[in-house]
């Protein structure tokens, strides 16, 4: 029989912790949000708006409208995204689309308020930095749960429906306004702009997966037992163990042994080699990159591991 009471206490516990979690995880998102409205801001203004240099995506349209129209940037960002806002509400859901559209509104009034200096107009510098501040900047927009750029809604609406990669999608998309900025610009103005496409979207990848890349560890070897103790001493990490059998044996008889799987910074690879070699060399290892990781004994327990 259930307890009823049991479960309205265990709720009424929930709704005593959730408001203090809720506004900490607002706060965190508000920041982001906010970082990043002003990372792309500096970004086009200071770099690439006074070169006509463009992007991709809907900010790359935005910039070419504006480099063969008298429309200001910052009501075109606005008007740009306003399909992929309602694309949001549809696909992604009401909260994210809300916080989307008073983020591209923060960045609309940051171009029209705040005045950011030029830097420079070295070409290459302008497409490098400028594409990284940009790309910061919707990168720490996205880790506050919200977009600069509507481009990557418009992919993900089209992956549904026509089955396509969502990162094929974007590259046709970029194809076009490259070929429309060669058009309309130059074609050196086309060919730096990919550069700062490609300087954006690193940044947003490094931004987004977090800047402790991980890497998941599997480990296959008869000695599992002092590897075990290797990475929860040495290392100080946490791990799982499977139990496994061989696919491949003698007479039909298959090998029993423990999987060892734990995932570790990209900084402690060698250790690991290293640990590994002196233990069992023979064992079977499998590593693979891991862009963000939540809960479990991620982080170190001790800082004794080099």
């Amino acid at each position: 029989m259930i307890n009823k009471t049991g479960i309205l206490e265990e709720r009424r516990k929930l709704k005593k912790a959730n408001p203090r979690k809720v506004f900490n995880s607002l706060v965190k998102d508000v920041l982001f949000i906010v970082s990043g409205i002003f990372a792309a801001g500096f970004g086009l203004e200071s770099f690439l708006l006074p070169n006509r240099f463009i992007d991709g995506g809907a900010t790359g349209i935005s910039l070419l409208i504006t480099e063969v129209t008298t429309v200001s940037l910052s009501l075109l960002v606005v008007i740009v995204n306003i399909p992929f806002l309602i694309m949001a509400y549809k696909v992604i859901g009401k909260q994210f689309a809300v916080k989307a559209l008073l983020a591209i509104l923060g960045l609309a009034l940051t171009l029209e308020l705040v005045a950011f200096p030029e830097i420079t107009e070295d070409k290459l510098l302008v497409a490098v930095f400028g594409g990284f501040f940009l790309g910061a900047g919707i990168g720490l927009s996205i880790r506050g749960g919200s977009v600069l750029d509507g481009t990557e809604v418009l992919a993900i609406f089209l992956s549904r429906r026509l089955g396509a990669k969502i990162g094929d999608i974007i590259i046709i998309i970029n194809v076009f306004i490259f070929l429309a900025a060669a058009y309309l610009l130059s074609i050196e103005a086309a060919l730096y702009s990919m550069l700062t496409y490609l300087a954006a979207s690193k940044t947003l990848d490094f931004v987004v997966d977090g800047i402790e890349e991980y890497t998941g560890v599997t480990i296959i070897s008869i000695e599992s037992e002092k590897i075990r103790e290797m990475i929860t001493q040495k290392l100080g990490r946490g791990l799982t163990i499977y139990k496994a059998s061989g696919g491949y044996g003698q007479r039909g008889k298959r090998n029993e042994y423990d999987v060892i799987y734990t995932v570790i910074t990209r900084l402690e690879i060698r250790k690991l080699t290293v640990e590994l070699d002196k233990i069992d060399a023979k064992a079977f290892v499998v590593m693979n990159s891991i862009n963000d990781t939540k809960g479990g004994m991620i982080k170190k327990r001790s800082s004794d591991s080099f």
